[in-house]
């Protein structure tokens, strides 16, 4: 008895709620405010703002994205930022939504009104305009490991078919998904302070991709190229790197796996002292 007086209370009340709706219109808006990083190169001399725009999340999709798309379309045709595949696979649309490097594609918007959602271009970068960073040195970096399946003896003229056993393959899991979006570089603190040097994570967990591949036989001299003490050892495990990484890869763990490798090479190389000669 008791519960069906509750729902008979509950229909009751719903359908009030629909009159209401239906003789004053609409229900009120569910306003989202952006606030965007904002910078022109055509105007030097101004300082870096944040512009907040308003938009009605009824009338939006749900990612990031989906916003940004909508303020530059409706609102601000001026806004700039980079975009392509919008199904977290090209990493174009990499840039630092609430604090956190990710992918706008993939980034739900935040539903609570009651706070603005913050938006910077990658941190530590230069940038081009708004939230489009400059990411030369980051591609440069990213060929000085050359990225490329290198045999010995290569004859261009032949082409060659090589084949892989399922665990050789099975131990590339985890590393060439990298979308090369550097999300992760440009949360690392090592990468902020010595970023001409240090390669950073991204750029060596696809260094180690290639060191470990059974096809490539340059794993060698792959190492030795990573041998100062810039490239790799600028790492100090800090970890930021895999926590921020939106295809939840792990650089980490790569670049660990890329020092136990120089280690065990290193140990090689060391020249052995000769304790008959001393004996003499």
């Amino acid at each position: 008895m008791k519960e069906a007086m509750l729902l008979r209370a509950a229909v009751g009340a719903f359908g009030q709620h629909v009159r209401s709706v239906h003789t004053t219109g609409a229900v009120a808006a569910r306003l989202k405010t952006f606030s965007i990083y904002r910078w022109n190169p055509d105007q030097p001399d101004k300082k870096p703002t944040m512009q907040e725009y308003k938009v009605d999340l009824d009338a939006c999709a749900p990612m990031i994205l989906d916003a940004l798309i909508k303020i530059k379309n409706e609102i601000d045709p001026t806004l700039t930022f980079r975009r392509s595949c919008r199904e977290g696979i090209c990493g174009s649309c990499s840039m630092n939504i609430g604090g956190v490097n990710t992918l706008a594609c993939i980034s739900k918007i935040d539903t609570d009104c009651s706070k603005p959602t913050k938006i910077y271009p990658l941190p530590h970068m230069y940038v081009v305009k708004d939230l489009v960073p400059d990411m030369t040195n980051f591609y440069k970096q990213y060929t000085s490991i050359q990225p490329w399946l290198q045999r010995e003896n290569e004859s261009t003229k032949v082409r060659a078919q090589y084949l892989q056993s399922v665990e050789d393959r099975a131990k590339l899991d985890g590393l060439y998904e990298c979308i090369l979006c550097a999300c992760c570089s440009t949360s690392c603190p090592s990468y902020w302070w010595n970023g001409t040097k240090y390669l950073g994570p991204a750029v060596l967990m696809q260094a180690y991709r290639w060191i470990i591949d059974s096809r490539d036989e340059k794993s060698a001299e792959r190492l030795g190229r990573l041998s100062d003490s810039w490239s790799v050892y600028r790492c100090h495990t800090i970890m930021n790197c895999t926590r921020t990484c939106p295809k939840g890869l792990n650089p980490g763990r790569a670049i660990a796996e890329i020092k136990k490798l120089m280690s065990g090479l290193a140990k090689k190389e060391e020249p052995r002292l000769d304790t008959a000669a001393l004996q003499k």
